[in-house]
Order: C-alpha cells, then structure tokens, then sequence
C-alpha cells in the first residue's frame, strides 16, 4: 500500500515536471512471473523511471549500505523494499536475500550489475541470483535527464525493454557460465541503447 501511494505521488511530480516518459517493449515483461530487471546504472534517477515503466509490479532494490545511515531516508527505503549491500564486502546475504525475495514474495528485484554510476564493469551478482531463484532476467535501458537540472528542463525520458533470458546452470562449451552471460548482457544493453 505504502508503495503503490509513493509511487503515485512520484508519478504525479514526473509527470508535472518532466510530462510522460515514453516506455517501449513493455510486452516484454512477464505477466504471471517474478523477474529480475537489470540495467544500466547512469543516474540516481534510473530506479524511478524504471519503477513507472514496469508498473503495476512491485520491486525490491539492492542499494548500497551508506543510504541507511540517515535515520528519515532508511525508513523511507526499507518502505519501498530497498536492502542494503556493502559493496567493497558483499558477504553471502547479497544473494540469498534477492533470491528469498524472488521465491518467497510477489516481488521483482532491481538490480545494477555495475554496482555504482561511475563504472562499466558488469559483476556476476545478478547472474547468481537469476540462477539460483530460476527467475528470468530482463534488461532494461534509461534515456532521458540525468541530473534534476534536465528534468525540469523536460529533456525526453525513455524506458524500453529487453526481452526475458533465463540463466542455465550448465551451457556446453562454456567454463565460465557468469562471464558468458555478462558479455551477453553488456550486448543486449548496447542492443537496447541503439534502439531506444
């Protein structure tokens, strides 16, 4: 309930400062299925405009620990499902918690396989996770304002939709099973970019 209120209220203000943002390939998201989306982490404003783009399903987010210190801002996030990674340490429950949520709960989990805005190198954790909760990953690219500045600005925003893989746990011919599917997502997000 808490979600689906701030969601709105989130709604409502993009749409007054920035109009509607435009969502392409939302087809591709399972009806009937918990997923995983991943995408590209360019901005703090990505969750939000992937979060409209595939509603009316409710998320779960990795976000990183140093968001939980300030008491008002952690309450604000653990209502909207957010749980946090120590990214320089990830200890085990980085996955066994995605993947709890995956099996357990009606939500999807968004997941930045950089880990941070200013980095391109894609990590095995949602990999890891797509495999051991036999959930499919769908990936998904953010065009649009990057800074609150453009916002305002009414600079485009664009979300559009990769199409859903599922994560085998053996592939003949591959020894590396996490960087066959990092290399595979990293094409299908240059893919989506291309078209966007």
């Amino acid at each position: 309930m808490f979600y689906s209120f701030i969601r709105f209220i989130v709604r409502l203000l993009v749409w007054i400062l920035n109009g509607r943002p435009e969502v392409q390939e939302k087809q591709n998201l399972p009806a009937n299925e918990n997923y995983i989306l991943i995408a590209p982490h360019r901005s703090w404003i990505d969750p939000v405009f992937l979060v409209l783009a595939a509603s009316p399903k409710h998320f779960s987010f990795m976000a990183k620990k140093e968001l939980f210190k300030y008491p008002v801002f952690n309450w604000l996030i653990k209502k909207m499902n957010a749980f946090p990674v120590d990214r320089h340490k990830p200890g085990p429950s980085a996955i066994k918690t995605p993947v709890k949520i995956l099996k357990e709960t009606d939500l999807g989990v968004v997941i930045f396989p950089t880990g941070t805005r200013h980095s391109t190198e894609l990590k095995g954790g949602a990999v890891t996770i797509a495999k051991m909760s036999k959930k499919p990953i769908i990936p998904v690219v953010y065009k649009g304002p990057y800074t609150f500045k453009s916002l305002i600005k009414r600079e485009k925003a664009s979300v559009r939709f990769g199409k859903p893989f599922t994560v085998e746990r053996k592939l003949d011919g591959v020894d590396d099973i996490n960087a066959h599917y990092s290399n595979l997502i990293q094409a299908e997000f240059d893919r989506l970019d291309s078209e966007i």
